[in-house]
């Protein structure tokens, strides 16, 4: 984290211009008691020399204490840069504010970064105001270590990272790619495994750090279950099912992974659902009437007992991220107004059904431990930080998706203390 003016260095300049101070003034005095033609004004001299002192110095600390105690104020909300600590344990990352820093520096620039889609590159995109680039995450009691993307890099050796989900993991994905290439000198030694551009709807990702024998996969599964066809004598509404009892048939690729992150969340709607002719399955029964938000649990624990029994628990490290708030409004929510700061007022987006779901499937899943990456409180007032207009279509708002550099890159920063934290 990088600050316009540290506390320290505003103190040694307070110190630098008393010690000018104090030598223009002891010249002065030493040269007007040193001249015998002034002797009857030498005490006059030396009375106004220290006042002058005195005046500079009131000015200097006049000038200078409010910007120090500014950065202090600064310091004392991130706390020093820790970047070879770990996270304190006892501490909810996920508790806390977003607190303004006008001197932070974003972790990566997306146009450098080939693995950062277009369509999250505001910036490059036209977007002028950088506002939503000036806030820091500060959870209550505890801070996030600094990112330190060698040392994440040499903790991550020859091992194989796999995001699961939806384009938000999608998006998840591409900053921790762009996070860790900072760290590494030659780029050309990072390189999609099959040559492909990042694209919204392939299947699999990969991008390999060869300097590190390290692999950061992404595998598309919005629902992290199965896709059905239509069963025989199904209604003509029914075009499509999905298998709430069955796991997604790639999920056997994610199985040998070091570290997998998981979401689901944002498909699970009427729109994407119902009113696209797809419905519940389980077995070879059809669930016309199955309510959207009990197919999901359902779906979680079919992937709850896929975990418990194809996971490798002394190997495999599981986080699961909860649904993050998108901020569409207005009549059938089809308005996308991106705020030039947070909002004061989340409107209760900080609480979700789906991700209270995701917290209870996950506390009963005992044999396999998961660290739940709960961003839904974090993620409710960042209006701000949407894609909004400025995408690669700027014709088709965008309050989903997130600008990056952006708010990902606070969930990969809490994910890489976890990863770093040798007791986790």
């Amino acid at each position: 984290m990088a600050h316009g003016l540290s506390p320290s260095s505003s103190f040694d300049q307070v110190f630098a211009l008393c010690k000018r101070v104090f030598f223009w003034w002891k010249g002065i005095v030493k040269t007007h008691l040193g001249l015998k033609a002034f002797q009857p004004f030498n005490g006059v001299l030396a009375v106004g020399s220290s006042l002058s002192f005195l005046l500079a110095l009131a000015c200097a600390y006049s000038f200078l204490s409010p910007r120090v105690q500014q950065q202090a104020d600064v310091a004392a909300s991130y706390g020093p840069p820790v970047p070879n600590s770990s996270v304190v344990t006892d501490c909810n990352l996920f508790e806390g504010s977003w607190i303004q820093d006008q001197g932070y520096i974003p972790l990566y620039n997306s146009s450098l970064c080939p693995f950062a889609e277009r369509g999250f590159n505001c910036l490059a995109n036209g977007r002028k105001d950088q506002g939503y680039l000036r806030w820091r995450w500060k959870p209550k009691g505890c801070t996030i270590p600094s990112f330190n993307a060698r040392r994440v890099l040499e903790k991550l050796r020859g091992k194989r990272i796999v995001f699961v989900g939806d384009s938000l993991s999608r998006t998840q994905w591409e900053s921790l790619v762009c996070m860790l290439m900072t760290g590494v000198d030659d780029k050309r030694n990072v390189y999609e495994v099959n040559g492909n551009k990042i694209t919204k709807r392939i299947r699999f990702l990969g991008v390999r750090f060869s300097s590190y024998n390290l692999r950061v996969d992404f595998y598309r599964s919005v629902f992290l279950v199965q896709t059905g066809s239509v069963p025989k004598r199904a209604p003509k509404r029914v075009k499509s099912t999905l298998k709430l009892d069955k796991m997604d048939d790639i999920s056997n690729e994610w199985i040998d992974s070091d570290v997998l992150i998981f979401n689901s969340g944002h498909w699970w709607t009427p729109s994407k659902l119902f009113e696209m002719g797809c419905y519940f399955q389980v077995g070879g029964s059809l669930k016309l009437g199955l309510p959207i938000n009990t197919g999901f649990k359902m779906a979680l624990e079919t992937w709850a007992s896929w975990a418990a029994s194809n996971l490798n628990t002394k190997r495999t490290t599981v986080f699961f991220r909860t649904f993050e708030s998108s901020h569409w409004s207005g009549k059938n929510f089809a308005s996308c107004k991106v705020t030039r700061n947070p909002l004061t007022k989340t409107k209760g987006k900080e609480r979700n059904a789906l991700s209270n779901i995701i917290l209870k499937v996950v506390k009963k899943l005992a044999p396999v431990p998961v660290t739940v990456l709960h961003v839904t409180p974090m993620c409710a007032s960042r209006s701000d930080a949407h894609v909004g207009t400025w995408s690669d279509n700027p014709s088709v708002p965008d309050c989903s998706h997130w600008c990056l550099p952006g708010v990902p890159d606070t969930w990969n920063e809490i994910l890489s203390s976890y990863i770093l934290n040798d007791n986790h």
